[in-house]
């Protein structure tokens, strides 16, 4: 998923093997490539242009939005959320602090 969030641009299984190759180390067969993103494109993380031989492979959401979306995840399944909130909240930085409060203060009141 780094990869392709880091990417501008769709890439196919053969460009992921050749950025992964470029590392310290090996990097894995095409067809594992393949797999895993046959996986994502399962759950939805990973979109896919078939237009194309071989196809290309894009992150359907921004990484910012997956962080998102597990940080509600874990939320939604908190036994008791304000709990989870009180304790998440008194242990960030002062600076993460200040960028939430500012963020509360700009959101539209619904």
């Amino acid at each position: 998923m780094d990869l392709l969030w880091a990417s501008t641009e769709p890439l196919t299984a053969y460009d992921i093997v050749d950025r992964l190759a470029s590392g310290s180390q090996k990097a894995p067969a095409a067809t594992t490539i393949l797999t895993v993103l046959s996986r994502l494109e399962n759950k939805g993380f990973v979109g896919r242009q078939r237009k194309s031989r071989p196809h290309l492979y894009y992150a359907s959401a921004t990484r910012e939005n997956h962080m998102a979306e597990l940080m509600n995840e874990v939320l939604g399944s908190a036994v008791n959320r304000d709990a989870v909130l009180a304790r998440f909240v008194g242990q960030v930085s002062e600076q993460d602090a200040q960028v939430l409060r500012q963020l509360l203060n700009d959101r539209p009141n619904s």
